[in-house]
């Protein structure tokens, strides 16, 4: 700063008023502009770990996961929070831990070094976690994922809703014997779209039998052996509503090999939207949108809305819907 001083031949006090656009300082048009010159001809920056340091805001949103920055699946929860923290005048600091526990709180402490006003916490997949201690320091969220405790507002996807959502497009299209693939891992998302799926089967009067819902990994493997065993049975299902596409890409297979039509004999829904899949089956794969990029803005609006208190409001669990995408297989 001196040195630009010196090369504007201005004080100063007067370089630091156009570099923090001081209001009302008084600096005249022509002043100012020389000063942007020699700015410019001596590519001066700010020290802004400094100017952190005295205002004790970074503007700086850290951002630390377990593999989303490295999966295709889920990359749109990250460009949902960096639009939204530009629109915020934000940036956000990312870190891609694997999972692994030490770079996780070596990462959040970097973050916290540099002063940035809040962390989000995230997952690849909607579970419970315990957040490490050092999130208690600082404005958190936690994203795809929440405490048992409530202690962290959070965001997740709303299964309930998205799988009753599915059920119902089914029943709606006249089908009554709809069979679920879930999956035998029981977190939330299982629980939640089976509990989706019950839900509209009782809106439409139609009894719930453990028959109908099968268990098994979530591959396109499992739905393909999966449906080879359902089709045996008398009568068979007139539609299948998979846990995610992966399993669905396997009902396709196995369907085809038998002899049958998507949607003319079977009709088949997925969930997650993983446009790889959805859109390159033939005919394409009607399924629920997991809504990443909604989340990763919500989040990021969150701690920007409460940015100037000391603490978060009282924790929540906010659930943003997944919405169906229409294609073509129901």
């Amino acid at each position: 700063m001196t040195d630009v001083a010196k090369l504007a031949g201005v004080s100063q006090t007067a370089v630091s008023f156009v570099v923090n656009n001081t209001p009302n300082a008084g600096i005249p048009e022509e002043t100012k502009q020389r000063i942007l010159a020699a700015i410019h001809e001596l590519s001066y920056r700010p020290n802004a770990f400094a100017k952190n340091l005295r205002s004790r805001r970074s503007h700086i949103i850290g951002f630390v996961t377990d593999e989303i920055a490295t999966s295709s699946y889920a990359g749109k929860i990250i460009q949902g929070a960096q639009d939204a923290a530009g629109a915020a005048g934000k940036i956000l600091f990312l870190a891609n831990t694997g999972g692994d526990p030490k770079l996780e709180n070596d990462s959040i402490e970097t973050m916290l070094e540099h002063q940035v006003d809040g962390i989000i916490y995230a997952t690849m997949s909607h579970h419970a976690v315990t957040p490490p201690e050092v999130l208690y320091e600082i404005s958190s969220v936690l994203l795809d994922c929440y405490d048992e405790e409530r202690h962290f507002p959070s965001v997740v996807p709303d299964e309930v809703n998205g799988a009753l959502t599915a059920t119902r497009v089914l029943l709606q299209e006249g089908h009554r014997r709809i069979a679920f693939m879930n999956t035998v891992d029981a977190g939330p998302p299982a629980r939640g779209r089976l509990e989706g799926y019950k839900q509209a089967l009782v809106e439409y009067e139609v009894p719930f039998t453990d028959d109908m819902v099968y268990y098994g990994e979530s591959n396109s493997d499992s739905g393909y052996e999966q449906t080879l065993h359902i089709m045996q049975r008398e009568p068979s299902p007139t539609a299948i509503f998979c846990f995610n596409d992966q399993i669905a890409m396997g009902v396709y297979e196995a369907v085809r090999e038998l002899g049958f039509r998507i949607p003319q004999d079977i009709a088949v829904i997925g969930f997650d939207n993983l446009e790889i899949i959805a859109e390159f089956l033939r005919p394409k794969l009607s399924t629920m949108e997991l809504p990443h990029y909604q989340m990763g803005q919500w989040a990021v609006n969150y701690l920007v809305e409460h940015a100037e208190s000391k603490e978060l409001p009282e924790p929540l669990q906010h659930l943003i819907e997944c919405p169906y995408i229409k294609r073509a297989s129901v």
